[in-house]
């Protein structure tokens, strides 16, 4: 396999970073490697092959990480991949806390990188869980039966949208503090906005 270019619009990226700086370099040649292209998205390296998205390289205080976008989808033989959180359907990362950790994975990041080429020419999907499998909370069904507008503006809205707004309002433990919560994305939600818009 060709090894991949560098694009110099992201050497900023890597030359900017103050953490991981050394970490973000050996992954960079080790995705370069298996011949992706380099591009910048999300604010951060990412790693296509015929514009699909494979890889992202990014860092957070405690650790870096090669994020797979259909990472779900990989065998995972080194049980090495981490979901983020609990509500990431499809991404998954491995994450690296030095140089000598990543060079003594060289090989089977390689290897992950391959598998997951390949999921993409399968044209594999991440089967996602449905908004409607997510339970709505009273507070903000009663508030549909009030406001039919918010019902209607509710569903309008891209299925990530919805899911973060009842993610959010569900998880509050108390009716007075999901009663709060609805009440302040109200005009958002109507305005077919998101929560972070």
């Amino acid at each position: 396999m060709t090894k991949g270019e560098r694009n110099p619009k992201i050497d900023p990226f890597f030359r900017k970073a103050k953490k991981w700086k050394e970490e973000f370099e050996l992954l960079r040649e080790i995705v370069l490697d298996c011949g992706l292209t380099e591009d910048f998205k999300w604010m951060h390296p990412c790693y296509t092959h015929q514009d699909k998205n494979i890889v992202l390289i990014h860092g957070f205080k405690d650790y870096c990480a090669l994020l797979f976008h259909k990472g779900a989808l990989l065998k995972d033989p080194h049980g090495i991949l981490v979901q983020q959180t609990e509500n990431v359907q499809a991404a998954r990362q491995i994450r690296f806390t030095s140089v000598s950790k990543i060079e003594e994975m060289q090989l089977i990041l390689g290897a992950y990188i391959d598998e997951a080429v390949e999921v993409e020419k399968a044209g594999l999907q991440v089967t996602y869980k449905k908004n409607t499998e997510y339970d709505i909370p009273e507070e903000l069904q009663n508030k549909f039966v009030e406001i039919p507008d918010l019902k209607t503006a509710f569903e309008a809205l891209t299925p990530g949208r919805q899911r973060a707004y009842l993610l959010h309002f569900s998880k509050a433990k108390q009716s007075k503090t999901r009663e709060a919560r609805i009440e302040k994305y109200l005009p958002y939600i109507l305005d077919g906005k998101g929560m972070d818009d």
